[in-house]
């Protein structure tokens, strides 16, 4: 019947043994998914080898035979076909004895997978320099190094129909809010999906608004960011397959944290984190405000500032909106096609569109050389968003601001952050509100917000709705140390 089942499967093994030459085994199992290593050492040599035992023909329960054959570290039996067959696709070694109407499953997955790693994507000067894989249990093996505590936890589920995809979800018992777990495991397992590749697929069923461009779920691919968002109550979803791990709830300022935040002093940390937040915000506004002044505003502008903008747009003949959302649109099509071509191609099409293309334009008196200015300290300030899913929400805004910006000067700007400001209000991410410890207000909470406290001042858990104490008081370094901070 399995043969059936995997009919027209190249990669299906079956090999017939005989253990002692007594009782005839079939052995079913994935080519390149089974640790054959293993399975020679544990299994095949151990029973082909070995001497014949005369009280074997005497063994009538399974469970005996491998209590007395089996030496692999994790088995089990069944005799249901689905789980059978689940397990040759999930690259267990499965055993069916001659006679018997169980099967035995025998776990020696062993596969090549990428080694452990720096992530590209969150790269830190002072810190952990390994990052996660696409291979689950190295995944989890990385967080139990990170936390030897028996209260974190690894719940296991399969999502998908046809994938059937392994989701760990990871929560320290007795810190998790567990009305955030208990929604985490329903939204999961509530998902309907063929296939799983990436933990995009199962972020966009979970997340509370999706019609949003703001990310209502962290991504990450860093151990260390992990197991301290499960210390501050949040919970993670591991999804084998991919190096990003799902973190939940997500607040807005998670966006402009960085893992170096942590490493390095609180003074350094606090002023990097307010110069990202500044350029942040510049790489929203700037284009648009450009825009709205010297349109509709050119009395906010020194004379001679005013004078050289001037002059520089003279003979352009498109006014300044549509000449910022030509350039912007020209500039996201170089960004894009920088991420998708090959490596190699990389920094010839840089030189290409950043000098030849620009200076050509400017030089033909299609755009002025200030929105060239403009645009590109936008593209710089927008590079250092620590989250690429938040830089993104930045960079899709920048279009709609403008606009408002081309149609009512600084008047649209006003009315675009206010609506902006309302959306980001009314947002949730597990039932936690997107601004918070902002909006509402939680003055415990903000020690890890816009600034970033010493570690021996901060009390609370930043994501709490009742206190909970992580550090006890006294810590603070100094010649009194021992006294309260």
């Amino acid at each position: 019947m399995i043969k059936s089942i995997l009919n027209n499967c190249y990669d299906i093994v079956y090999r017939r043994i005989q253990i002692f030459g007594q009782i005839n085994v079939l052995f079913v199992y994935l080519d390149g998914l089974v640790d054959t290593k293993a399975l020679e050492n544990n299994l095949l040599k151990p029973w082909m080898l070995g001497t014949p035992r005369p009280e074997l023909g005497e063994l009538k329960s399974l469970d005996l035979m491998l209590e007395q054959l089996v030496s692999t570290a994790k088995i089990k039996t069944t005799e249901i076909m689905d789980e059978t067959i689940q397990s040759i696709l999930s690259g267990n070694v499965v055993i069916l004895p001659e006679g018997v109407n169980h099967a035995v499953i025998a776990k020696l997955i062993g596969f090549e997978h990428r080694a452990v790693e720096e992530p590209s994507s969150e790269t830190t000067i002072r810190g952990p320099k390994e990052g996660f894989t696409e291979c689950i249990t190295v995944n989890t093996s990385m967080l139990r190094r990170k936390i030897h505590s028996p209260k974190l936890k690894l719940e296991s589920l399969t999502i998908g129909n046809l994938s059937k995809t392994t989701i760990v979800i990871a929560y320290i018992e007795g810190i998790v809010k567990n009305t955030i777990l208990e929604e985490v495991r329903k939204r999961i397992s509530q998902i309907e999906i063929d296939t799983v590749l990436d933990g995009a697929f199962i972020e966009e069923f979970i997340e509370d608004k999706p019609f949003t461009l703001f990310p209502q779920v962290q991504n990450t691919e860093r151990p260390d960011i992990v197991a301290s968002c499960l210390a501050e109550r949040k919970v993670a979803v591991f999804i084998d397959g991919t190096p990003f791990v799902l973190i939940v709830p997500c607040t807005f300022w998670n966006s402009f944290q960085s893992a170096d935040d942590y490493y390095e002093r609180f003074i350094y940390a606090t002023i990097i984190r307010s110069l990202r937040m500044i350029l942040i915000t510049t790489s929203l506004y700037l284009p648009s405000i450009y825009v709205a002044i010297s349109t509709f505003h050119p009395q906010l502008l020194p004379t001679n500032f005013l004078i050289s903008i001037t002059s520089a747009r003279e003979g352009v003949p498109f006014p300044a909106v549509i000449e910022a959302l030509l350039i912007e649109f020209l500039f996201e099509g170089l960004r894009e096609a920088g991420i998708r071509m090959p490596r190699q191609n990389g920094s010839a099409i840089s030189i290409v569109g950043a000098l030849v293309l620009g200076q050509a334009a400017v030089q033909a008196g299609i755009i002025s050389a200030p929105i060239v200015i403009v645009v590109s300290l936008t593209g710089i300030a927008s590079l250092i968003t620590p989250r690429y899913s938040m830089g993104t929400a930045f960079r899709v805004l920048r279009f709609p601001m403008l606009i408002f910006s081309g149609m009512f000067g600084l008047y649209g700007v006003t009315m675009a952050s206010i609506f902006l400001l309302i959306h980001l209000i009314n947002l949730e991410s597990f039932g936690v509100p997107y601004l918070s410890p902002i909006a509402p207000l939680s003055r415990s909470e903000l020690k890890d917000v816009l600034i970033r406290a010493p570690w021996w001042k901060m009390g609370a858990i930043p994501l709490s709705f009742r206190r909970h104490f992580r550090f006890s008081k006294g810590q603070k370094p100094g010649e009194n140390q021992g006294d309260s901070a």
